[in-house]
């Protein structure tokens, strides 16, 4: 657990909490506002923090050459969570254009 500094780690877990609670507030905000279309952003939102959770634990085990794979499963996800974030945006411009 020593690859990275106090600070980093600190910077990296408050993220990961971040992105949760940011799940959870887009979710609450489509239950409340009456939007289900924005539920799909909560979603599309997964596969990123996916990718959080990835580094981190990559990182908690002093960036074992082992754990390589981590590496490449936070790309994958980095890379599906920008597709589907931008896919729920899109769903989400659809259902607002078409709502009187």
């Amino acid at each position: 657990m020593n690859a990275l500094s106090i600070p980093t780690w600190i910077i990296h877990v408050s993220s990961v909490i971040e992105w949760i609670a940011a799940i959870w507030l887009v979710w609450r905000y489509a239950e409340v506002m009456g939007y289900p279309a924005w539920k799909t952003l909560s979603w599309g939102m997964l596969p990123a923090l996916i990718s959080a959770m990835c580094a981190c634990t990559w990182h908690f085990f002093d960036n074992l050459p082992g754990l390589g794979w981590l590496v490449t499963l936070q790309a994958a996800t980095t890379a599906i969570g920008n597709c589907t974030m931008m896919a729920a945006a899109w769903w989400i411009w659809r259902n607002a254009k078409l709502s009187p």
